[in-house]
């Protein structure tokens, strides 16, 4: 257990809460278990399901395959300790589950758990390992989505020292891979009974989501196929006829945005899948629903869902609608849209966050939903929408802890702009009292908050915090207008938004003005930066995986596309206002507010260079400061004594800077 900062004992002695114990802490959070890849089995009997845990005394991650059946009851191990699995996927015949898994070899592979009994069987056998997979519609081949291999993935004997990165493409980086090379991801089948595999995409382009097509003759999948991938989000759907010897990809969309998120219609008449459409920058465009018609040789898109992100697509078991995770104004739902007519009807919406989704043969639904003060179980979903837990997953370890409440606010930030926001309280919130606050801003910065159960809140809510998190503009899931209202202006409007979202707080009562400190990770640490060069309002600031100069991220992180698209060349003179304007390093002087600087040493997405910068102004300008970085780690942290590191020290300079 952390030890409890001077206010949490301040509350407990108040009677706020029962007793220390009840407390939602970094230890309670770090034996948590993570859930993920439900997939129900053909019978309807069973769900299928990943559960990832970390090991604190080994200070490592795992994750093994689970299966509960589909009525309740206790749920089944599937997988043994020493190895990690995931991504389970019953076959057609409801014989074997499939699952990936590191064990053997260390190279993550395809095996086979007969459900007859007997140890689990290795199917593939790929040096460089299987990054996907998905069994055809009668079992008896897969796909496999595999990286071509690298010298390196076929060395006999292991080498002295690393093979020289030799790097010729423009787009060249990438956050957890590293120096990006020719080697692309391409489509495999395999014949499951022979285990004999033939490669059936080839060329210098990445082939990603590939998916059967329901009489098992094609497999359509995303791929950016221009002349140069590197330099455009043009991706569009494609499929290959795997019945022939040589097969030749056939083009399906030729949308110049990013067309992605294939899903068939059981009659195989369509592909429903997502676009990004809008007029203004690629990456700010909203992928919204669209079905290609294979007899009428054209594709549309549901104007019911106009400016609604959507993702996850899949025809419902009867081919007449199409089911999908909808975000809208601070939800996540479940949406089921009418292919002939459009109509939506929102199967599990407002509190009801839905991670993920699975139906069973005859129709029936199953999901993995979060609520504000539950992390995500499995529920079935009756046909009146009801949900229906059949999991406990996190009973036993959430026993007994006092959770946060959540509420939703709108309001308006200026005049004519409405946004969200939403206030966690701390467990025992006492009504008329105001209390120290954490302006919490999300990434992205095309993010969400939403109703579901947020870590990182409920552990500075049993701190005594209250915990704003609003939905500025630059945030998805308000239309493409709200969307790209920061274009080439971070830090303007947005900043404007979250600090409403704060003022709204005081304006309730809820909020104690004289200690208040913000955080954020990612875009939510650069808006961080942002805000602490143009206000002196916060006692503290908490700022991960941030950006400060922007011009020194260009070539040295893997948005070099993204960069020019919004600010244009760097180094060309008419751009140079644009660049520095935005940027928060040119304002650092008049930051004074206490910093606590974090992020991973290999973190290529927004690179620790930023935070290095940060960190020597401030230090040389005499601001309280700490940097600290995290050894081996990329743009999140995955080793569990780094994570608990981490909220230690975010709870050490709230303590010192806010409460004291």
């Amino acid at each position: 257990m952390t030890r409890l900062i001077p206010l949490l004992a301040l509350l407990l002695a108040c009677g706020a809460q029962a007793d220390s114990s009840n407390v939602f802490d970094i230890d309670t959070y770090l034996n948590m278990k993570g859930v993920s890849g439900i997939n129900v089995s053909p019978d309807g009997a069973f769900v299928a399901y990943t559960i990832s845990e970390s090991d604190l005394e080994e200070d490592t991650s795992s994750s093994a395959v689970w299966m509960i059946p589909a009525a309740g009851g206790e749920a089944i191990r599937m997988t043994a300790a020493g190895s990690s699995a995931w991504s389970p996927k019953w076959s057609p015949d409801n014989r074997f589950l499939a699952i990936l898994s590191d064990r053997g070899d260390d190279t993550t592979q395809v095996w086979l758990l007969d459900r007859r009994g007997g140890d689990a069987r290795q199917l593939t056998e790929f040096r460089q390992g299987v990054n996907s997979y998905d069994w055809s519609p009668d079992g008896k081949q897969m796909l496999l989505l595999v990286t071509d291999p690298a010298p390196a993935d076929l060395d006999e004997e292991e080498r002295a020292n690393p093979r020289p990165y030799v790097v010729d493409r423009l787009q060249f980086k990438e956050d957890y891979v590293g120096y990006l090379d020719r080697y692309r991801d391409h489509v495999h089948v395999i014949d499951v009974e022979a285990r004999t595999t033939r490669q059936v995409t080839f060329g210098d382009y990445e082939d990603s989501q590939p998916t059967w097509s329901p009489d098992g003759r094609y497999i359509a999948f995303v791929s950016n196929r221009t002349e140069h991938p590197d330099r455009n989000r043009n991706t569009d759907i494609w499929r290959v006829d795997v019945t022939k010897q040589k097969p030749e990809p056939e083009q399906l969309t030729t949308s110049p945005y990013r067309d992605a998120d294939p899903a068939w219609s059981p009659d195989g008449r369509y592909i429903a899948y997502t676009s990004n459409v809008s007029d203004g920058l690629p990456i700010y465009a909203i992928p919204q629903l669209a079905i290609l018609d294979f007899d009428a040789g054209e594709s549309r898109r549901f104007e019911s869902l106009a400016e609604v992100q959507i993702f996850d697509p899949q025809f419902s078991r009867d081919g007449q609608s199409i089911l999908g995770l909808a975000e809208y104004r601070g939800e996540q739902q479940l949406v089921s849209v009418d292919v002939a007519t459009g109509n939506v009807t929102r199967i599990a919406h407002q509190e009801n966050v839905v991670r993920e989704f699975a139906e069973t043969p005859d129709g029936k639904l199953f999901a993995l939903v979060a609520r504000p003060q539950h992390p995500a179980e499995i529920f079935a979903i009756a046909d009146d929408d009801g949900l229906t837990q059949i999991s406990s997953i996190h009973s036993e370890r959430l026993a007994g802890i006092a959770m946060a409440t959540v509420e939703k606010h709108s309001f308006e930030s200026e005049p004519g702009v409405e946004i969200d926001a939403f206030y966690v309280f701390p467990p025992g919130y006492r009504k008329g009292r105001r209390y120290p606050a954490v302006l919490h801003i999300h990434g992205g910065p095309q993010d969400q908050w939403n109703f579901g159960f947020d870590t990182e809140s409920q552990l500075l809510a049993a701190q005594g915090y209250i915990v704003v998190l609003p939905n500025p503009r630059g945030s998805f899931g308000y239309g493409q207008a709200f969307a790209e209202a920061i274009e080439r202006d971070w830090g303007g409007p947005d900043s404007i938004d979250v600090m409403a979202a704060m003022d709204y707080g005081i304006e309730q009562g809820w909020v104690d003005e004289e200690r208040m400190a913000v955080y954020g990770w990612s875009y939510g640490g650069i808006l961080t930066n942002n805000l602490i060069t143009k206000t002196d309002r916060f006692d503290a600031a908490i700022t991960g995986a941030s950006a400060t100069l922007y011009a020194a991220n260009y070539g040295h992180d893997m948005y070099q596309r993204w960069w020019e698209e919004e600010l244009g060349f760097p180094w060309l003179e008419e751009n140079k206002e644009a660049w520095e304007r935005i940027s928060p390093f040119y304002a650092l002087d008049k930051v004074t507010t206490p910093t606590l600087i974090v992020g991973g040493e290999e973190d290529w997405n927004v690179p620790i260079i930023n935070s290095e910068q940060l960190y020597i102004v401030l230090k040389r300008r005499e601001i309280p400061t700490r940097l600290v970085v995290y050894p081996g780690e990329y743009h999140s942290l995955s080793v569990p004594s780094y994570e608990k590191h981490m909220y230690e020290q975010y709870f050490e300079w709230l303590e010192t800077y806010v409460t004291d």
